[in-house]
């Protein structure tokens, strides 16, 4: 092969790399449009029209502006890409200005920093990311095919939910596109909303019932706020039914950005709604175990509990042998696969809630998919953070002020103005477009304060966008990105923080007193709209509980390995009920990303929902066994699992995690549908979950 024909091959390769892991991205660039130019450059004359007036094609001011702005949309494909890296799908002219390209991600960094270009925006309809956990899982490619597809993927199985209920007018729960037959064998019943006489089911949701007589005779029951229905009041239980039993292909639109599509992983399985949990006191055992016992009675094939005791209980020497688990075994002897969220009090050893060895404990992974953004300050420093916004405008910088710096007046510091929650209390004059810098109080940690409010001040007093900055932080705080509708920043990193805090201090001017004489601090927010994709996937997150099991109230070791299996827990997308107040930045949504145990739980239900599809006869043991012995204990590119822990300074590291971090490892569903080998258990089912997993170290 000659030099010439290798160096054509070579080039042809790389493009064809290029172009392999390329998307759709809408560009937008600088200039009026046709319908909106007024004139100005040089050689055409405007082309504007009054409202409500049609553009007129065959004008040949509008035909000579809009070849003007093609030819500028390929110069500059051409002069910041190689010819065959890149495919220009549309020139957008008449009602934007700006194109549709085919380009890898980092082709569309470097068109997103060039001058001109106003916003890069990934195309919603090329790829779904949302919840992305089964694209990761390779649920579309590898599993749902071999049942016939999406359409079928779960058919006929009954999913048990014992939760906060759910918003059963959803779409994520609707069954319009597909309706649903009878099933004889799901003998549960639906309850009626008191309010609208209508019932909670529809043929997706087959049963809906709710359990709250502990909670009402400990007088800890409000029908006004916890809803004596179905209906869920907090958000949780929505979130987890469409986790694992969504249907397919729903649009994630937040704030008026879409985040790509969401599915269940079993997106046709049915839902059964069993409501213990409440929105401000959580829930009572008594009302959960009845239940459990109801939602076995009724004939699910599978039950989700994202729920567990906030401490081992006292009242047995053994753990798992009180009532709560007890039923559990029960149920597990009937014939029904549990899934169990592991606990949120990691990464300390001995916090798990989940301590039945015949049900899955189910550990929380995050996956391949991230969210940045960052701050670029006057002095050249970048600042990273989190922030599901929109960028400032391109090239350029903004004033930044301190909330502190722009009270009405100093009556209002009773209201921890610096949380930016009350926009009543800032000088609008002062704010209006510029960056807000606000305070991450111990209030956000609580809930009483919310980015989403911080948002809405910045909003409503014309600022440009705001910056979060955590000054102190609490081991175990956990910071997800939360999407705003303008540019928006949590500096996450404490001395990160500082650097902003000195900066801003150094350019404030100020006189005697303290007052601001002149705001000269500058910067602007990134596009943190757009994930980026690690290799280092999956790791074991912060906040999931570890191992080992614990027998009794004194921590003493049950000589029990726990837990059994890790799935993705960080960063979920799914449905929420716009009554939803567990989580303050969501309130009054239609999605949520949150993170916890309790998103990784109904993912393994999900897939077990699957399995038993594609083998109706195995118990739950086998198909606990199937889920365990063929899951991994090897990242994406090939390296041991990793866990986050904390460092000796409280900051957070990555270190090799162990089996009391992720128990068998991370599912694998195609695998766990072909599992070879399958290890049955009878009752009663102690010795089972020592066993699999000394399978799993003697044959791995």
């Amino acid at each position: 092969m000659g030099a010439l024909e290798f160096a054509c091959r070579t080039i042809l390769l790389s493009a064809l790399l290029i172009i392999a892991k390329a998307e759709v991205y809408i560009v937008t660039i600088e200039g009026e449009p046709v319908i909106s130019y007024k004139g100005g450059v040089n050689g055409f004359e405007a082309t504007a029209v009054e409202s409500d007036e049609k553009i007129d094609p065959t004008s040949e001011l509008v035909t000579s502006y809009a070849e003007h702005l093609e030819k500028k949309h390929d110069m500059l494909l051409g002069m910041l890409f190689d010819r065959g890296t890149y495919q220009k799908l549309y020139s957008y002219r008449h009602l934007i200005n700006g194109f549709a390209v085919h380009i890898s991600p980092e082709q569309a960094e470097i068109l997103r920093r060039a001058p001109g270009v106003k916003s890069v925006e990934r195309d919603w309809k090329v790829k779904r990311l949302t919840t992305h956990t089964p694209q990761f899982l390779g649920l579309p490619t590898g599993v749902w095919p071999t049942g016939g597809g999406h359409a079928k993927a779960g058919e006929d199985i009954v999913i048990g939910f014992v939760d906060s209920g759910i918003y059963p007018h959803h779409p994520s729960f609707s069954s319009h596109t597909e309706p649903y037959g009878p099933l004889p064998k799901y003998r549960g019943k639906c309850e009626v909303d008191p309010d609208t006489k209508r019932a909670f089911c529809n043929g997706k949701i087959i049963g809906a019932q709710h359990f709250a007589k502990a909670a009402i005779a400990a007088g800890s029951f409000n029908p006004s706020v916890d809803f004596a229905s179905p209906l869920d009041g907090d958000g949780h239980g929505s979130h987890t039914a469409a986790i694992a039993a969504g249907n397919n292909g729903i649009p994630v639109r937040v704030r008026g950005h879409e985040f790509g599509k969401a599915s269940g992983m079993a997106p046709r399985a049915r839902i059964a709604v069993y409501k213990a949990l409440y929105r401000l006191f959580g829930g009572f055992v008594a009302d959960v175990v009845a239940a459990i016992d109801q939602a076995v009675y009724d004939g699910v094939d599978i039950l989700s509990l994202s729920v567990g005791p906030n401490s081992p209980p006292t009242s047995t020497r053994t753990t798992f042998l009180n009532p709560f688990d007890a039923t559990l075994l029960s149920a597990v002897k009937a014939g029904v696969f549990v899934a169990q969220a592991a606990g949120n009090g990691g990464p300390f050893s001995k916090t798990l809630v989940s301590y039945s060895p015949w049900i899955t404990s189910v550990a929380a992974a995050i996956d391949d998919r991230r969210y940045k953004n960052h701050l670029t300050l006057g002095n050249g420093k970048m600042l990273p953070g989190i922030g599901l916004s929109p960028s400032t405008q391109p090239n350029r910088t903004f004033t930044m002020v301190a909330a502190n710096d722009v009270l009405l007046d100093s009556s209002v510091m009773k209201y921890s103005p610096s949380d930016c929650q009350r926009p009543e209390v800032l000088n609008k004059n002062l704010v209006q477009g510029n960056i807000l810098l606000c305070g991450y109080s111990f209030n956000f940690v609580t809930g009483t304060a919310s980015i989403k409010k911080v948002s809405e001040t910045a909003k409503s007093l014309g600022a440009i966008g705001f910056v979060l900055a955590v000054e102190n932080v609490s081991p175990g705080t956990k910071f997800d990105p939360v999407p705003v509708g303008v540019p928006g920043i949590l500096i996450t990193d404490v001395s990160r923080s500082m650097d902003l805090i000195d900066y801003y201090n150094v350019s404030t001017t100020r006189d005697w007193t303290g007052r601001v004489k002149s705001f000269k601090a500058v910067g602007s927010i990134g596009d943190g709209l757009m994930p980026i994709l690690h290799k280092s996937a999956p790791q074991v997150a912060l906040f999931s509980a570890r191992g080992p099991n614990i027998k009794d109230f004194g921590f003493q070791d049950a000589d029990l390995l726990k837990p059994d299996i890790l799935a993705p827990g960080s960063l979920i997308w799914a449905a929420w009920s716009p009554n939803g107040t567990d989580e303050p930045n969501y309130v009054g949504e239609g999605f949520a990303m949150i993170s916890g145990t309790s998103m990784a739980a109904p993912h393994i239900a999900g897939i077990a929902a699957l399995v038993k599809q594609k083998h109706p006869h195995w118990s739950p043991a086998s198909i606990k066994s199937a889920l365990m012995t063929t899951s991994a204990k090897l990242d994406r590119a090939g390296r041991p699992l990793q866990a986050q822990q904390y460092s000796e300074t409280e900051a957070m590291k990555l270190v090799t995690a162990t089996p009391f971090d992720y128990g068998s490892g991370h599912v694998n569903p195609r695998a766990a549908l072909d599992p070879g080998l399958v290890f049955d258990a009878g009752f009663p089912l102690l010795p089972y979950s020592i066993l699999v997993h000394n399978y799993y170290e003697w044959f791995s």
